[in-house]
């Protein structure tokens, strides 16, 4: 093919072609804190998610709502910066560790949180089991996002 055909495709590079992409096209993504080595989220990526992480050093997702690449920190500024990307023994999953950025202490989830596992199964009272907030509200998510 020429250079100048605009059907011509780059090939994949074998580091990508490597991962086990779901049926959507899409893999799993956790986010872990360098430095505190909290699971901060959990998002997904396609491969040019992926390959604009890694291009970028910085956190790249795939938005299902959205249908389209979300750059963390596009609208929050709480950008993740990438230290390290590795791939689980099965090659369906990839772990990021990153620096959170943006806010000290650092955000990460849209409520305004550190992590977004912020909710713990706790016995209530009346002996039920019920999801409890055990992380504080760090920033009202209002003043993060614009409308």
């Amino acid at each position: 093919m020429s250079d100048t055909n605009p059907t011509q495709t780059t090939p994949t590079p074998s580091w990508l072609s490597s991962i086990k992409w779901g049926i959507d096209g899409l893999v799993p993504v956790i986010a872990q804190e360098l430095g505190s080595k909290d699971i901060l989220m959990v998002a997904w990526m396609n491969g040019e998610a992926l390959a604009k992480t890694v291009e970028l050093g910085r956190a790249v997702y795939f938005s299902r709502s959205r249908g389209k690449l979300w750059f963390k920190g596009e609208e929050s500024g709480h950008v993740q910066r990438v230290h390290e990307l590795r791939l689980d023994c099965d090659n369906d999953v990839i772990l990021l560790t990153v620096t959170q950025e943006g806010h000290d202490p650092s955000i990460a989830c849209h409520t305004g949180r550190h992590s977004c596992f912020y909710q713990k199964l706790e016995t209530a009272k009346n002996g039920a089991l019920a999801w409890a907030s055990v992380e504080p509200v760090l920033k009202d998510p209002q003043s993060i996002y614009k409308k």
